[in-house]
């Protein structure tokens, strides 16, 4: 089959080539409408009870990350001139399209007893900017004895304030968000800029867009930064200019077919699917430094190019095959997570690697063999210089130190496996900011001042219609809120308890003494002033109740805490919940972003533990193809498992928590550092029929062949993942070292623990069975008819000349 592969490759190469321009300027024209997902990250699959729950509780109350918050603590703003900025700014930016509505000290709305109409009036306490300061003074005293927006909008005991800006849901999941939001923060920005106050921003709509634009530069700078440290690794290995930009230009073919894929499958940009084609760079590079060593091996033997070319095709295609097969395996692994973004992920990422699989067996010979021969200087490499040097001194020292070797070896392994106790499980709604990015800072501001920022919703079914507004059940809800009171990481409440006492204030002329709940004498007379709840106009009363007023909902703003400390609120919240709320009466569910956050993380990180184990199998499988000597298998997977152990002692000892976003380097990991390991075996089996079954012979001249490229790719592989160590995203900055950890240690491991086995346990595990893959791959002896190979250029005389 490669035989004929080669053939239809090099004889074909016009058409070949013309076809695959084709589809590239295809894929290049799908590329251009790829876009930014500003959604939220769904880790839940849409058949989860607790996501179900909370689209339904979406529906009936709306949205409950849907607002921005601005805030400054600044002693002038009770001063005219400054007030009065203020006042502009929280007007400017509720006429920015897109915004819903905008609270603010200097747009509060108090009810007003209508006496005449029996309803409550809604009407803002300050209706125009006020002129002096001595206004100004008499509003502000009538804002602050509304103790409806104390602990929300500002606190009268210190200099905070803050305004919250609701956005338009259909909005926020369109590209028309990335201008609304820069436009509200430009506003806040010349308000910072003229008063001289700093000026914070935070909330979930604000994060994800900054956050998206963030993935958007970080992409274009490690695309680039990628093709550079490639092409100069590339060049200091092959000291060839030619064959560098040959090698690029396939590069940028398949990072353009790679756009096309994620547009093709109706995708859109997110965190993870933007370290893709940085990625997919340097798994090219290490398909083609594979195949181009080959290629210069078989010049420096014959001197023939077609005939190296086609060696190439013949000896390396096949194990090229079976190691973008698993490096596939490793991210199609994702695709049973059930969440989303990983789905997408594992999808583009798999079949983008078997499609730069087959653009480099295609383009790498067809390309070069329109360009001369590599000279002796470009070869050189493989007879003298530091890596033949370094691979000599790999030689010696597993053919002689092979006991330093294992000891060597256990102990890593034994200190990898004390880290491994060190692991902590956490993750945390806004993850891998780091702490002195800006949006970190702001974050733990709003923490200081009004406790957090990310939604917890209750939902309290009464069972009943009217079942909300009986008295008794006002009283449930309120002692609920004061028992959110003991947790410092929840801020204060809202509820429709709060709108009633806030009507009972109006009822009373709006004094402040008379925040609290009616007795039940009192809640007859001013529930006639209650707005009908049959409209579908979003008020101050039907934003926490539903129409039947069997629905009640409470909502509270939660410190950015991680997943053990959700897990510990709510198993401390929930028996105090049911002594408050009995179930033949009640039903009580805590919702919202922060919960479904937490079912997602452990649904997400169990997932992707199976998903790990998975991979393992599969890869297993697909070596059973190559070798098909199951003890072979084995030892060919142990030095492959060791990096995944140290790696994880890693984490344990560097404190690094296991969390979706540091979990998916394992399967990545060990889908790609397994290609070495299936090289080397490869040649080695080779080896084994050239040499009669000498072992020790077989071995050495393995190692001494492929040592080349396992240095060269996996030097191109740590330098490409080690970029993404400069990521502003904690996640994928972790990704960055432990991979590039991972392929040095894996690098180490294929050069000193797997041929030491293989020397030590000699003919117990290299038996005939290895010899006789179920995919074979071709003996070094068998040559080809070049003859029958006719490839389609003009000067036919050059190409008989070359043969």
């Amino acid at each position: 089959m490669w035989t004929y592969l080669a053939r239809l490759i090099l004889r074909r190469r016009n058409w070949n080539l013309g076809v695959i321009l084709i589809l590239t300027i295809f894929m290049a024209y799908k590329a251009r409408q790829i876009g930014l997902s500003y959604e939220m990250t769904q880790m839940l699959p849409a058949s989860d009870t607790t996501r179900v729950y909370y689209e339904k509780f979406k529906q009936i109350f709306g949205e409950d990350g849907s607002v921005i918050f601005i805030g400054i603590d600044d002693e002038n703003i009770k001063n005219l001139d400054e007030f009065n900025d203020w006042y502009d700014l929280t007007s400017e930016i509720q006429n920015i399209s897109g915004v819903e509505g905008v609270l603010s000290v200097t747009r509060l709305f108090n009810l007003i007893k209508n006496d005449s109409l029996y309803r409550f009036d809604i009407k803002p306490v300050i209706q125009r900017k006020p002129r002096t300061q001595a206004e100004l003074d008499s509003l502000l005293n009538i804002a602050y004895g509304l103790p409806f927006y104390e602990g929300l909008l500002y606190n009268k005991e210190t200099n905070f304030t803050m305004m919250a800006v609701t956005l338009d849901k259909e909005v926020l999941n369109t590209k028309q968000r990335v201008g609304m939001i820069y436009a509200i923060k430009d506003a806040g920005e010349r308000f910072s800029e003229k008063h001289n106050t700093p000026i914070h921003f935070s909330g979930l709509p604000y994060i994800r867009t900054i956050t998206a634009k963030k993935i958007e530069s970080e992409l274009l700078f490690f695309v680039g930064i990628s093709l550079l440290i490639a092409s100069t690794i590339l060049m200091i290995f092959f000291r060839n200019w030619k064959m560098v930009a040959t090698t690029m230009l396939i590069v940028i073919i398949n990072v353009i077919w790679l756009m096309g894929f994620i547009v093709l499958f109706g995708y859109k940009i997110t965190a993870v699917i933007g370290i893709l084609p940085p990625l997919l760079i340097v798994i090219v590079v290490e398909n083609s430094i594979f195949l181009l060593n080959k290629y210069h091996y078989e010049i420096l033997r014959h001197g023939n190019k077609i005939k190296a070319l086609t060696r190439v095709v013949m000896y390396i295609g096949n194990a090229n095959l079976l190691t973008n097969a698993t490096t596939a395996t490793g991210f199609a692994a994702f695709i049973v997570t059930g969440n989303q973004v990983l789905i997408e992920f594992g999808t583009v990422a798999s079949v983008s690697i078997l499609s730069a699989y087959l653009m480099t067996l295609f383009l790498i010979p067809i390309l070069f063999s329109f360009l001369p021969p590599p000279s002796v200087n470009h070869t050189v490499h493989l007879e003298q210089g530091l890596v033949r040097r370094i691979v000599e001194r790999v030689v010696s020292i597993v053919q002689r130190h092979r006991r330093v070797i294992y000891i060597v070896t256990m102990l890593i392994v034994l200190a990898g496996i004390y880290g491994i106790t060190l692991l902590k499980t956490t993750g945390n709604i806004v993850d891998d900011i780091p702490k002195k990015d800006r949006l970190y800072r702001d974050l733990v501001f709003f923490e200081k001042n009004i406790k957090g920022v990310m939604p917890l919703e209750f939902s309290i079914d009464t069972k009943k219609k009217r079942g909300v507004m009986q008295l008794a059940t006002l009283q449930k809800i309120d002692q609920l809120q004061h028992v959110f009171e003991d947790y410092p990481e929840l801020s204060k409440a809202l509820s429709v308890v709060e709108v009633v006492k806030f009507a009972k204030q109006a009822f009373y002329g709006g004094n402040p003494e008379r925040y609290d709940l009616p007795n039940n004498q009192e809640r007859n007379f001013i529930f006639r002033y209650v707005p009908d709840m049959k409209t579908d106009q979003r008020t101050i009363i039907n934003s926490f109740v539903d129409t039947s007023l069997q629905l009640a909902r409470v909502t509270v703003q939660m410190a950015n805490i991680g997943t053990k400390d959700i897990q510990r609120i709510k198993d401390d919240l929930t028996p105090r919940i049911d002594s408050i709320f009995p179930s033949e009466q009640y039903r009580v569910d805590m919702t919202g972003t922060s919960v479904v956050f937490l079912k997602g993380t452990n649904y997400l990180i169990s997932n992707l533990i199976w998903s790990l184990f998975l991979a393992t199998i599969v890869i297993t499988i697909l070596m059973s193809l190559l070798f098909s000597s199951f003890r072979m298998i084995m030892i060919s997977m142990v030095p492959n498992l060791i990096p995944q152990i140290m790696t994880a002692s890693m984490m344990g000892f560097l404190s690094i928590s296991v969390k979706p976003s540091t979990i998916l380097i394992f399967s990545i990991s060990l889908g790609i550092s397994v290609d070495n390991a299936i090289h080397f075996l490869s040649r080695y089996r080779l080896h084994l029929r050239l040499n009669k079954w000498e072992i020790k012979t077989s071995v050495i001249n393995a190692l001494r062949e492929t040592g080349f490229s396992m240095i060269y790719s996996s030097s191109v592989l740590f330098f490409g993942f080690i970029i993404f160590t400069t990521s502003s995203f904690g996640g994928t900055e972790a990704l960055g070292y432990l991979i590039a950890f991972t392929m040095l240690v894996a690098l180490l491991c294929n050069l000193f623990v797997l041929p030491s086995l293989l020397l030590s346990l000699d003919k117990k595990i290299t038996t005939r069975n290895f010899s006789e893959p179920y995919l074979e791959i071709f003996d070094e002896e068998i040559d080809i008819e070049l003859d029958d190979l006719k490839v389609e250029i003009a000067d036919v005389s050059e190409l008989k000349k070359e043969i």
